[in-house]
């Protein structure tokens, strides 16, 4: 597997069932910490909602990922949102749904129901990309060789995550997979330059 899927941009819509409100957020993420600040921010934003459940899930292993009833009964919102993400197969990807609550019980069937829809409706406005698998390596070099390293990230469709220029540098750069060995063949090629896999 050389790509994963995820979604461009935010997203948002809106389910209504006897009188609740139930308003989903997607947006694509790519740690714990990335989605903590997008809650505290919709938390901020409908300080009256009842709930703010949610689910996320990150990384293309399969195991990094939660999920959230916030207080509704277990099971009804934080798996259906979950498994309307999960159904896409999208990863690196997280749902928010808040619901203003409309006075009638809508029961677990409801909720479930409710949250589901909320969802799909979310993920349905929001352009599904294809990313490529990246693995993290940093970069060491003197700066006069900037160009010829630049040159090769660029080639090979490499990411900069981070950088710091001084006398000499280092790039964390994110290789995609099913370039690595070509990549690092070419940068070890290069005097002085030291690449490691990153922590």
């Amino acid at each position: 597997m050389d790509s994963y899927s995820t979604i461009a941009q935010i997203a948002s819509a809106e389910f209504k069932d006897r009188g609740s409100k139930f308003i989903a957020y997607a947006f694509p993420i790519e740690t714990a910490d990335d989605f903590k600040k997008q809650l505290q921010q919709l938390k901020k934003e409908h300080p009256k909602a009842v709930h703010h459940c949610f689910a996320y899930r990150i990384g293309t292993d399969g195991n990094n990922f939660r999920s959230s009833d916030d207080g509704e009964p277990s099971g009804s919102a934080g798996k259906p949102i979950l498994g309307q993400i999960d159904s896409k197969e999208l990863v690196n990807t997280a749902v928010v749904v808040v619901r203003y609550w409309g006075g009638t019980l809508l029961g677990v069937p409801g909720l479930i129901n409710a949250y589901k829809t909320s969802t799909a409706l979310a993920l349905q406005v929001t352009p599904v990309i294809q990313k490529q698998i990246e693995l993290s390596y940093t970069v060491e070099f003197d700066y006069t060789q900037m160009n010829e390293v630049m040159m090769i990230l660029k080639q090979f469709n490499c990411t900069i995550q981070s950088q710091e220029m001084q006398l000499f540098c280092l790039i964390r750069t994110g290789i995609p997979k099913n370039r690595l060995e070509e990549t690092l063949y070419r940068l070890n090629e290069l005097q002085n330059v030291t690449v490691k896999k990153a922590l």
